[in-house]
C-alpha cells in the first residue's frame, strides 16, 4: 500500500478508527486549522473542519471546532479559497 503524508487517522469517542485526507491547512485570525475529508465517503465528502493545537515541535492535536461564529468563519475563509482555485 503506498504512503500518502496527506491521510491521517482519526479515532472517534468509541475508539473507531477513521481515515481522512488533509485538503488543506489554513490560517484564519491567528489560528490555524486543517480541513478534513473523510476517504470512505468519495468524491461528495463533505468538509470538516478541525482547530489545530501544537503540543511541540512536531507535535499537534485536532480538536472539533464548536463555536458556531468561529466555525462559520473557517468556512468562509475555505469557501473563498475553494472558488478562487476554481477560477483558476
Amino acid at each position: 500500500m503506498e504512503e500518502n503524508e496527506n491521510i491521517i487517522t482519526l479515532v472517534d469517542e468509541e475508539g473507531q478508527e477513521q481515515d481522512f485526507e488533509v485538503i488543506m491547512t489554513m490560517d484564519v485570525e491567528g489560528q490555524e486549522y486543517a480541513i478534513l475529508a473523510a476517504l470512505d465517503e468519495g468524491e461528495d465528502a463533505d468538509a470538516y473542519i478541525f482547530k489545530i493545537i501544537k503540543d511541540g515541535e512536531e507535535e499537534y492535536t485536532l480538536v472539533a471546532v464548536e463555536d458556531d461564529e468561529e466555525y462559520e468563519n473557517v468556512a468562509a475563509a475555505y469557501e473563498a479559497i475553494a472558488n478562487e482555485e476554481d477560477m483558476q
